[in-house]
């Protein structure tokens, strides 16, 4: 069962690493090796364990800041000279001005976006052309991903730079939200203050318990309520729990949004199309099919569990580009660590992963879970499985079925009975 794991050649140096122990553990499992049972830690997990905690730890010879995307800082390949007066006074530099020291990337992509997407769109607005229009639109894309994730970083640690530059900390997002199709302070108040309270429960708007997760149909119908609804559902929401002031807050900002908007429209059209209007609508839809896959499975015995009604992504996509964002059980399970510290946390806990059924996947990003999900393509999704546990023993086909059930929809009989908060 091990030949089915794939080892994409741009894995970060930590996923490739996990993704090869987790290999190890299905042969050692496939033999009955009695010396590697997943009760124990074996050598094996602590030698990487150890060597995962170096690569976060500034103090350690073997420490790696996260410098760009595309490449890890050993693949960073420039002439000596530029090396010497470029790229290791900029490492030095960015260190002491973002808050955790690994996070040099973050500072890069901000300047990416500072020299890259306000030049251009300042530029549209001055002197629009279509061809201009749509390329933005094209840039803005690319950045999307990776920028909403920065801000997933952002607003759970308050922030991602050092506190000597907390005003343009707190600032930025107020200029780039809106180039990057969010709106002001929604991805925080959504997604931190009500999303991570709710935890995919019955009274998370974003909640997939009430879908059928592998229909089409349904799918319409959950991205169309946050599409329409969510400017009223979400303050709505909050001052019927009794934070009337948190749902007045989320209000103002969102209606604030659209005024700008309305305003820019009505200043330049063809500008405010590509500029803000596209991002906004693609990035709305990029969300909600990215949280459907994100929970679509759902244990059926305990679907209140974090490890059962979240999954786990080692792919390019969600943790290459954006920050992890694969990890998505260890994130549940602590809304605060730190991105760089959820392979971490995965290694040292993976048994326990293994005992309560998680679910981890691995060369398949969130979009496509989602998309081989409306396929009903359980087959495509079977072989991205990376089984842990009694999941190793399944055959291909017990896998698929397996992945199949946890996506039926619960009725309101069983989410009374099943979920503890209601």
């Amino acid at each position: 069962m091990e030949d089915t794991i794939v080892f994409h050649p741009q894995l970060t140096k930590a996923d490739a690493l996990i993704l090869e122990g987790l290999r190890q553990d299905i042969k050692d499992s496939s033999s009955g090796n009695a010396e590697h049972s997943t009760s124990t830690p074996t050598t094996r997990d602590e030698e990487l364990l150890r060597h995962l905690q170096a690569m976060n730890d500034p103090k350690d010879a073997h420490f790696e800041p996260s410098v760009t995307t595309n490449w890890d800082i050993d693949q960073i390949k420039l002439p000596l000279f530029l090396e010497k007066a470029v790229l290791r006074p900029y490492i030095r530099l960015a260190r002491s001005v973002v808050r955790v020291e690994t996070d040099v990337i973050m500072l890069t992509h901000l300047l990416l976006y500072f020299s890259t997407t306000i030049p251009s769109a300042i530029f549209l607005f001055t002197n629009f052309t279509w061809i201009h229009g749509i390329l933005h639109f094209v840039m803005q894309f690319s950045y999307m991903g990776a920028y909403t994730l920065l801000m997933h970083q952002h607003i759970h640690m308050r922030g991602v730079l050092d506190k000597k530059f907390a005003i343009f900390d707190h600032i930025f997002p107020y200029i780039l939200d809106p180039l990057m199709g969010h709106t002001w302070n929604s991805y925080f108040y959504h997604h931190v203050k009500h999303h991570h309270v709710e935890g995919n429960g019955p009274n998370d708007l974003s909640s997939t318990i009430r879908y059928q997760r592998d229909s089409l149909l349904h799918f319409l119908h959950y991205v169309g309520r946050f599409f329409f609804l969510v400017w009223a559902d979400l303050p709505i929401y909050f001052i019927r729990n009794g934070k009337v002031m948190t749902g007045l807050k989320a209000g103002f900002w969102e209606f604030s949004n659209y005024a700008f908007l309305i305003t820019m429209f009505n200043l330049h059209r063809n500008a405010t199309i590509c500029v803000f209007l596209m991002p906004l609508l693609l990035l709305r839809l990029g969300l909600m099919a990215g949280n459907w896959g994100q929970h679509a499975f759902v244990d059926d015995v305990d679907p209140d569990s974090d490890y059962r009604s979240s999954i786990t992504l080692i792919d390019v996509a969600s943790n290459r580009f954006c920050y992890n964002d694969g990890y998505h059980t260890s994130h549940h399970l602590n809304p605060l660590r730190h991105w760089r510290e959820h392979p971490v946390s995965f290694q040292k806990t993976k048994h326990t992963y293994a005992s309560q059924h998680a679910l981890v996947f691995h060369d398949i990003d969130y979009m496509m879970v989602t998309v081989r999900l409306m396929m009903k393509d359980y087959k495509t999704l079977a072989k991205c499985l990376v089984p842990m546990g009694e999941q190793i023993a399944m055959s291909m086909d017990e896998r698929a079925s397996m992945l199949e059930t946890k996506t039926r929809r619960f009725t309101e009989e069983e989410i009374q009975k099943k979920f503890k908060k209601q």
